[in-house]
């Protein structure tokens, strides 16, 4: 088991520490948690991209990017991301790990106070950014929310989130939309990072093989400039029960050859305790999150209704989305019997092979989360949202320990809400 510490480095700043010398690089992040809403989603989501833009110290691009190089070629990227109705936005970076550097140089204090830069020296005058880098990055922003429809198949699990979760912070697109994006100005986004800044929950993170002592050192020496106060407490993301009544159908038509049918299932709430999350995991396995699920060699496989099928399980939400490629003449056939193999685990038609694939698959990919400092990232941030802290190992423990009839009675939680399709302007 990778040795993991955890410490509270100010009210509502938690640092978590995973030490290891598996790796050659080290990865450092830090993240600010806001809840998703209309009004700032958009401002959140251009943030982190203006403040990569230039420092203090470090005024452009060209400036930043010979800190970097100064580094071993080291680098520091914005990313923005959604867990549930929370919007996570802030740095990662991956540089030499100190045990591979010549000599006795280190990298990990130079690195984080390079973040820390970034996060509190922001390049421009007064209370304001850079006007050029806003609205370079603001027109950058509304081209990504523009181009999504490119892509069809994230185009249409967006557009079944949307109309499905209508009214609730769920449905809110991570970068919010282009309206919002074409409303923001630079005093606004600079208004928005103070209050970012003053009480948004914030979640750091290494991973290599340092102490955690000289971690938190460098941490706390990198971000001292940090407001101090009693930040909001993190973002609690809301269930809600499928509706009672006829299930909601929506449809988009565009120039597409090959269609896509999107369904969305309300699944409840409660998945924080790694018992309750691995039955899930399990269950999704089964029915649709593996090359050896339900859907996979049914669907897809056996029947050939589908080009795909998936699902994939938001257990923060209780979500479960179905999403395949279809040829348009399919689209009720694929519908039917995507429906007929949850009713399949629903009543307990699971053989003992599909649930050993299964469970094989879940427990390997939580085994290879650790193999990797990206996924490995990502684990723990959702563990922060959620306020949890159970390992990658211990969650794969107790997957190893879920039933059968726990994995059926899983799947009879699961209730149809909305179903998406996206069709050619002709069929």
């Amino acid at each position: 088991m990778l040795p993991i510490t955890q410490r509270t480095l100010a009210p509502g700043v938690t640092l978590r520490v995973v030490q290891t010398k598996k790796f050659k690089t080290s990865m450092l992040s830090a993240t600010f948690l806001a809840p998703l809403t209309e009004e700032t989603a958009s401002l959140n989501a251009l943030l982190p991209q203006v403040l990569r833009r230039g420092t203090q110290d470090h005024p452009d691009m060209e400036a930043l990017s010979a800190a970097l190089d100064d580094l071993y070629g080291g680098g520091i990227e914005p990313i923005v991301r959604k867990k549930g109705e929370v919007q996570c936005i802030g740095f990662w970076g991956s540089f030499l790990d100190d045990a591979f550097v010549p000599g006795d140089a280190h990298i990990l204090e130079s690195a984080a106070a390079l973040l820390g830069e970034l996060i509190l020296r922001p390049a421009g005058e007064g209370e304001a950014f850079v006007p050029a880098y806003v609205d370079s990055e603001k027109a950058n922003l509304i081209d990504q929310i523009r181009g999504e429809v490119n892509d069809k198949l994230q185009y249409s699990l967006s557009r079944l989130r949307s109309l499905m979760c209508q009214g609730e912070a769920y449905g809110i697109h991570k970068l919010g939309s282009e309206a919002q994006a074409q409303a923001i100005t630079g005093q606004a986004l600079y208004a928005r990072y103070r209050q970012l800044l003053e009480t948004a929950p914030l979640h750091l993170y290494y991973c290599g093989s340092a102490e955690p002592d000289r971690v938190e050192a460098a941490f706390r020496a990198a971000l001292t400039g940090l407001p101090r106060g009693q930040r909001q407490p993190a973002p609690v993301t809301q269930s809600i029960a499928a509706p009672a009544g006829e299930v909601r159908r929506f449809t988009d038509r565009l120039d597409v050859t090959q269609g896509k049918l999107t369904i969305g299932f309300r699944v409840g709430g409660g998945f924080r305790e790694k018992e309750d999350v691995a039955r899930a995991m399990l269950f999704n396995a089964i029915y649709g999150g593996s090359t050896n699920s339900k859907l996979f060699l049914n669907v897809r496989e056996k029947l050939s209704l589908c080009y795909f099928a998936s699902s994939s399980l938001v257990l923060s939400k209780g979500v479960l989305l179905v999403y395949s490629g279809v040829e348009f003449s399919n689209f009720q056939k694929a519908e039917e019997e995507i429906l007929a193999q949850l009713a399949a685990c629903q009543e307990g038609k699971i053989t003992k092979e599909e649930l050993e694939s299964a469970r094989r698959s879940v427990m390997s990919s939580l085994r290879t989360s650790l193999d990797a400092q990206g996924r490995l990232e990502e684990y723990w941030l959702g563990r922060f949202v959620t306020g949890t802290g159970f390992t990658p190992e211990e969650l794969a423990a107790a997957v190893e320990a879920v039933t059968l009839d726990q994995v059926v009675e899983m799947a009879r939680q699961v209730r149809l809400d909305s179903v998406y399709t996206l069709r050619g302007r002709e069929d």
